[in-house]
């Protein structure tokens, strides 16, 4: 199995969950394929975020979305339209959840793998 963050970012979020405030949230797209097949996953992570610098992992707030699934391999072509909807499928994501990315106010750079 080889797992690849395609891409990731932080950024500025709210949600509580488990009675702890998120201020913040890791956003990924992930591929992972093995045996030829390939899956993409468009993932977030609600963290606390009570200082800057402060990127601790957060286990129980993490929501995760299956995008696409086939036989196959990675696709430049495919990444690029994931990446592009990956806001609107975070949004999802998150409002199911109860919180709110904040896409104009990243925290970090840009991640690509």
């Amino acid at each position: 199995m080889a797992e690849i963050n395609i891409y990731q970012r932080y950024f500025e979020a709210e949600l509580e969950y488990n009675g702890v405030r998120r201020r913040a949230a890791s956003v990924w797209l992930i591929s992972d394929s093995e045996a030829g097949n390939i899956k993409y996953s468009a993932a977030v992570s609600f963290i606390p975020y009570e200082e800057a610098g402060d990127f601790r992992v957060s286990y129980d707030a993490y929501f995760n979305k299956t995008i696409y699934e086939s036989a196959g391999r990675r696709s430049k072509k495919k990444e690029k339209v994931f990446l592009e909807s990956l806001p609107e499928t975070i949004d999802e994501l998150a409002e199911t959840a109860g919180g709110k990315v904040f896409w104009d106010k990243p925290l970090t750079d840009e991640r690509l793998g």
